[in-house]
C-alpha cells in the first residue's frame, strides 16, 4: 500500500514565493525516492478556509454541534489520512500566514488529533506522521534573544505539531528580504535535495 503525502502551500506570492519553490523541491525529492507516493496538493492561499467560527469547524469538532463545514471536515480527514505532510510556510509579520493558521484550526480537534487526560495531561494522537516545513523568513534569527522576542513561525509550528504528537522537520531559508534571497534559496534547495527518503 502506497504512502499518502499531503502538500500544502500558504504563500500569497505565487511564483515569486521561496517557500513554494522549496516545498515543491521537497515533494519532488520524496516522490523521486518513492514514485508510489500518493500526493494530494492544496493551495491554502488560492483556496483558503474561512476564519474559524463554530459553524465553519469540522463536524468532528465539539464546537460544531455535530454539523460543521464540509471543506473543514475534508481538511481534517486529509491530514489524518496523510503519512507525510509537506508545508510551505512563509513568515509574515513575525508569524505564519492567516491562511495556514485557519488550516491548523481545522486539524486541532480533541479526540481526533489530541486528547486531554487526568490532570490536564495532553496526549498527541497524530504521532507517526512525518511533517516537513519549508520555512521562508525575511530576516535572520540566529540571535537567541531576538528569536525569542520576534520569531513566532518556527516556534509556533514546533509547538503546535508537538502538541498533537509530531516532531516537525524544517528546511529554512533566511534573509529573503535582507539581500540574501538567492543564497537562502540555493541553500534551502540543496537541503531539500538531500532530504532522507520517506
Amino acid at each position: 500500500m502506497s504512502l499518502a503525502l499531503l502538500h500544502l502551500d500558504s504563500s500569497i506570492l505565487g511564483d515569486h514565493s521561496v517557500s513554494r519553490q522549496v516545498s515543491a523541491a521537497i515533494v519532488a525529492r520524496l516522490t523521486a525516492a518513492d514514485p508510489s507516493l500518493a500526493v494530494l496538493y492544496r493551495d491554502l492561499a488560492a483556496d483558503p478556509l474561512p476564519h474559524a467560527t463554530p459553524a465553519s469547524m469540522p463536524a468532528d469538532h465539539p464546537l460544531s454541534g455535530g454539523k460543521g463545514d464540509g471543506a473543514s471536515q475534508q481538511a481534517l480527514d486529509d491530514f489524518r489520512a496523510a503519512d507525510i505532510v509537506v508545508i510551505g510556510a512563509p513568515m509574515y509579520n513575525f508569524s505564519i500566514p492567516t491562511q495556514l493558521r485557519a488550516w491548523i484550526d481545522r486539524i486541532l480537534v480533541p479526540g481526533k488529533t489530541f486528547a486531554y487526560g487526568d490532570g490536564g495531561k495532553v496526549t498527541g494522537l497524530a504521532a507517526g506522521k512525518r511533517v516537513i516545513v519549508a520555512l521562508a523568513r525575511g530576516g535572520f534569527y540566529a540571535d537567541p534573544a531576538f528569536a525569542v522576542a520576534a520569531e513566532h513561525a518556527e516556534t509556533y509550528l514546533r509547538w503546535v505539531f508537538g502538541f498533537i504528537g509530531i516532531t516537525p522537520e524544517f528546511i529554512i531559508a533566511d534573509g529573503i528580504a535582507a539581500g540574501q534571497r538567492e543564497a537562502a534559496l540555493e541553500s534551502a534547495m540543496k537541503s531539500a535535495g538531500e532530504l532522507k527518503a520517506a
